[in-house]
């Protein structure tokens, strides 16, 4: 964790905080002084032994009633919600010509519904308290389209044009919403892609302008700078932690 985000005495909820760039965005936020809570549709006996001081409610993002409760346990147990990380997702490869009518539904019900409710939710609370931060998750494949990722790329470009929106919207109330953008990204998930064959590794680091894979726990500092006070100014926008890999338009 670098030096650059001071977020002692920041109460935070992460979605999606028990596994990959969630879990990477905790143990981030914990080194930075900051008390937090994940919400989870899973909660592994790993994680709560792991994580004592980190607050573990269950719920599934795409449930209205459990993220509104949810988010009042977290607010409660933490003493409020300053910040919330809306990083719950699903992904999705797969042929257009092969993708069902319920595929299509679950990636967005999760990627841009969850993120909705989340949103909405905190958005809420942060207004009858006075303002705070929300980072969502979105992706760079939300900036760039590619093949047989349709319901990915559609859930997140909706993801950015919902950052920007909600951020000029909310700006008034004292509420900054960004987002981060991730390329791949060295977790356990995409490294079992590998193993099986499925991601071609060295293919990706070529295609990287900086030739290499994203680290976990580089997503993790950019986002804790988005909710430090170094980022006071910053409301609506995206920042891609793809290697520069958005930003490289030759093949």
């Amino acid at each position: 964790m670098s030096e650059q985000a001071d977020l002692a005495g920041r109460h935070v909820l992460v979605t999606g905080g028990c596994s990959g760039i969630g879990l990477a965005i905790v143990a981030a936020l914990k080194a930075a002084g900051a008390g937090v809570a994940v919400f989870d549709r899973t909660i592994p006996d790993e994680f709560a032994s792991t994580h004592p001081d980190v607050i573990s409610i269950k719920g599934d993002v795409t449930d209205p009633a459990r993220v509104r409760d949810g988010f009042g346990e977290a607010a409660a147990a933490l003493g409020g919600l300053n910040c919330v990380v809306v990083n719950a997702g699903v992904s999705q490869n797969r042929p257009t010509l092969d993708l069902s009518f319920e595929d299509w539904r679950r990636v967005m019900s999760v990627n841009l519904d969850g993120a909705f409710l989340s949103c909405h939710e905190a958005g809420r609370l942060m207004a009858e308290t006075g303002g705070g931060c929300i980072v969502l998750t979105a992706s760079m494949y939300g900036l760039v389209a590619a093949p047989e990722r349709l319901g990915y790329c559609v859930s997140k470009s909706g993801v950015v044009m919902m950052t920007k929106a909600l951020a000029i919207e909310w700006a008034s109330l004292g509420i900054r919403v960004n987002a981060i953008a991730p390329g791949y990204v060295l977790t356990p998930f995409v490294e079992d892609l590998v193993e099986q064959g499925r991601l071609d590794l060295p293919k990706l680091e070529k295609r990287t302008p900086m030739g290499r894979l994203i680290q976990p726990e580089e997503v993790a500092d950019a986002a804790c700078f988005l909710m430090s006070d170094r980022a006071r100014a910053i409301t609506g926008h995206i920042v891609a932690i793809d290697g520069g890999w958005s930003a490289y338009g030759y093949i």
